[in-house]
């Protein structure tokens, strides 16, 4: 007896977007780490004078390099995108000069974020700290400049598959049974396109499977998503947008003349109830 193999369509989520003018609030924050806000964008939370600095920081920075791992753009920090711990944490060592050179003088967004919210998981009787191991430290965040061509200057993808494949010797690992959060505070937008898209939909371990994204969760075919509800974060430098990186999100196609769109970038979740980890 044959039996039909019916491919089951791809399981709606809902998605709890927030979209609002001003400054951080750590409570949406801790919302996004909680699961209650699925996407979060603030527009102008900082000031694009700090963001135009950074900018010229990232463009004559000695650490900047081209990223050669399947996602085309360039970069400043490390990534544990198809890295193992042991070669993660030493190159985060390794380029936390070039991370530091970003910032100068002035107050910027990343660690004004991080020590807010330090502070008021403390509070909770929560740690919030950066990743580590007995090889090194992660570092508060990285800077991308992305350089995609065709439908998508970055492809739809999820970020936990590559959380639950960081290895046994990894403690981000433990983040994946919660929710991943994708933190962005935008440098530079292009003239047209590079918006934020994210599809209703949270991928399981067989939905990645059927998509042969299993353990990198990037990329996701078009056709898959067709009949996804999505939503589009329409982004401006000095905005900030936190999303639960278990949804399928992508960057939508950037014109090709002019500025090309420029992100700090760092993920958090919970490893247990009383930690936060925040790594790149």
């Amino acid at each position: 007896m044959v039996t039909d193999h019916i491919s089951k369509a791809p399981a709606i989520s809902p998605l709890a977007v927030r979209d609002r003018t001003g400054s951080v609030s750590i409570g949406e924050v801790i919302a996004v780490l909680n699961g209650e806000i699925n996407g979060l964008h603030i527009r102008q939370a900082f000031s694009t004078e700090v963001a135009e600095e950074i900018t010229a920081n990232f463009t004559h920075n000695p650490g900047l390099k081209e990223r050669r791992d399947g996602v085309p753009g360039q970069y400043v920090g490390a990534s544990h995108y198809r890295t193992s711990a042991a070669a993660y944490y030493p190159e985060s060592e390794s380029v936390r000069p070039f991370v530091e050179a970003l910032f100068g003088d002035f107050v910027d967004p990343v660690h004004g974020l991080f020590d807010a919210l330090k502070r008021e998981l403390n509070k909770h009787s929560i740690e919030l700290r950066l990743a580590r191991s007995a090889r090194g430290q992660a570092n508060i965040c990285r800077a991308f400049c992305w350089s995609g061509a065709g439908s998508f200057a970055l492809e739809p993808h999820d970020d936990v598959a590559q959380v639950l494949n960081a290895g046994n010797d990894s403690e981000i690992s433990a983040v994946a049974k919660n929710t991943v959060v994708a933190l962005n505070f935008y440098l530079r937008m292009p003239e047209e396109g590079g918006s934020l898209r994210i599809w209703s939909h949270k991928p399981t371990v067989v939905d990645r499977k059927s998509q042969g994204v299993e353990t990198t969760g990037y990329p996701y075919s078009l056709g898959y998503l067709e009949a996804i509800p999505k939503h589009d974060f329409q982004l401006k430098a000095g905005d900030i947008a936190l999303i639960d990186g278990g949804f399928i999100h992508a960057v939508t196609a950037q014109s090709t003349n002019g500025r090309r769109r420029l992100l700090l970038n760092n993920f958090l979740g919970f490893a247990r109830p009383d930690l936060v980890l925040w790594w790149t």
